[in-house]
């Protein structure tokens, strides 16, 4: 990791704030990105309130949110995420056979509608920067104009978490690199 984490016992008064915050919320943990978030309070505090209402109050349900964040793990290689979240995908009821499709970057078979959407719309999104008409459209008639702005948000929170990973180079819990098979 190339920033130190922080431990409980040494933080500021604004960093234990919210370091607490975090512990007293759904995620219930700080570990990865939030740990270094905390030499910024102020940021981490605002950033795990996004986090909180992405991860655990959207619109969407577990496994289209799951399915968000595991695309957005797999596109930018981001092993601490995929470590966490593909298991949480999995149980969530996203097929293991689709979750090891992401993971690869082939293209899942997602035959429910709404998983299919959501795929479909993130990897638009990440790869083209926009999402086509038909797409837009689809996920506007699955999903309503909630969901696809919970969509947008969950795919933005988790863009800020891939790179806080890759940037400060944190580890998976067992030190293992979930895309080690995978060239750059």
């Amino acid at each position: 990791m190339r920033l130190p984490e922080l431990a409980p016992e040494k933080l500021t008064a604004d960093q234990r704030r919210v370091y607490d915050n975090i512990m007293a919320s759904p995620r219930g943990v700080v570990i990865g990105p939030h740990r270094v978030w905390l030499l910024s309070p102020a940021m981490a505090d605002r950033a795990q309130a996004l986090g909180e209402f992405c991860r655990f109050k959207s619109s969407l349900s577990p496994n289209l949110s799951e399915l968000a964040i595991i695309v957005m793990g797999a596109y930018w290689k981001a092993g601490f995420e995929w470590f966490h979240h593909a298991p949480i995908a999995i149980k969530a009821g996203i097929d293991p056979a689709a979750v090891e499709a992401i993971r690869t970057g082939r293209e899942p078979d997602l035959p429910d509608p709404k998983e299919n959407v959501v795929y479909r719309f993130s990897r638009e999104l990440i790869t083209a920067h926009r999402v086509s008409k038909a797409t837009y459209d689809q996920a506007i008639t699955l999903l309503g104009d909630v969901g696809v702005v919970d969509l947008v948000a969950v795919l933005g929170y988790y863009t800020l978490i891939c790179m806080s990973i890759n940037a400060f180079e944190i580890p998976t819990d067992d030190g293992s690199d979930p895309f080690a098979d995978q060239t750059a």
